[in-house]
């Protein structure tokens, strides 16, 4: 710790600035931000698809800031109901709630004001039915989802719908509709998270066990049922991300590129089926981090 010299010659320790730095690392710790980030970019983009012509930065912005207070809420409500798991789970027990580092009341009241902040954001900023989707996204997140993950491994299945929404905010702020073409997005990121999510479950299944979460890999130790249903999934995701062309959001170009990345990712998911090992599971999971930003842009590029 550092500390600063007084006339006297003692010294004063410089515990407040420290302490106050730690509190807003904590707070902003619970908003989750890493996992957030790709929240915004697929929000951006459902704005952008939905964008036919020039794109209004002001309605964006409004759109964006309202989607990142509402998902900063989520991850928070997350973690203050997940306090007890988070605790028995080695990577998660140093979070600050299980860590004690914050207390369960203002954890909580941040998480409303982020959370009220970011719907009211986006009623105004944007249109209501934008806000709809994020509220369904966020008590589906808190209220559904995260309870489920203690009782059955069909908790993966209903979480993948709130992290599928943030492109339908995206565009019904744009459009101030849900058509077929926001069905088409929230399709492909419904059907990308179950592969994304499998590795993950089976990478951290031993954690996942001491915290009590009913992941198929804590159901089924062997790792049949996840590695194929991790395959299904794959397979799945292939001809549906290529429902764009389908239905006039892309051309060719996207055509190829998205049967192409589809491919090596099923590819990946084959070969965790094969040889059922972290490893395996791990360039699943770092595939999947790298397969939906690249199909994202090949959404953009096919815009441009």
């Amino acid at each position: 710790m550092t500390s600063a010299p007084v006339e006297s010659g003692t010294a004063v320790p410089l515990r407040l600035p420290d302490a106050r730095v730690r509190m807003v690392s904590d707070f902003l710790t619970l908003t989750k931000p890493r996992v957030n980030l790709l929240v915004l970019v697929t929000t951006a983009i459902g704005f952008y698809l939905g964008s036919f012509g020039t794109i209004d930065i002001g309605l964006l912005v409004h759109t964006v800031v309202g989607t990142a207070l509402v998902a900063a809420g989520a991850a928070a409500f997350n973690q203050v109901l997940e306090r007890d798991i988070d605790g028995r789970m080695r990577r998660t027990q140093s979070r600050p709630l299980p860590a004690g580092r914050l207390g369960i009341p203002e954890a909580g009241w941040f998480a409303l004001a982020l959370s009220v902040a970011g719907l009211v954001e986006l009623f105004v900023g944007a249109n209501p039915l934008a806000a709809g989707v994020a509220l369904v996204t966020i008590t589906s997140y808190a209220l559904v989802y995260t309870p489920l993950k203690t009782r059955t491994s069909l908790a993966m299945v209903v979480g993948a719908v709130p992290g599928a929404l943030p492109p339908m905010i995206g565009w019904a702020a744009a459009t101030r509709t849900l058509s077929i073409e926001a069905w088409v997005l929230f399709s492909i990121v419904f059907f990308w998270q179950m592969p994304h999510v499998l590795a993950i479950s089976w990478m951290y299944r031993e954690d996942y066990e001491r915290g009590g979460i009913r992941a198929l890999p804590v159901v089924e130790p062997d790792g049949a049922s996840t590695a194929r249903q991790a395959v299904i999934y794959a397979v799945a995701l292939v001809p549906v991300s290529l429902l764009p062309t389908i239905v006039g959001l892309a051309g060719g170009f996207y055509f190829a590129g998205a049967a192409l990345v589809g491919t090596a990712q099923l590819w990946l998911a084959l070969g965790f089926a094969r040889e059922r090992t972290r490893e395996r599971a791990r360039r699943l999971f770092f595939a999947s981090l790298v397969y939906l930003p690249v199909l994202w842009g090949l959404l953009v590029l096919g815009r441009v």
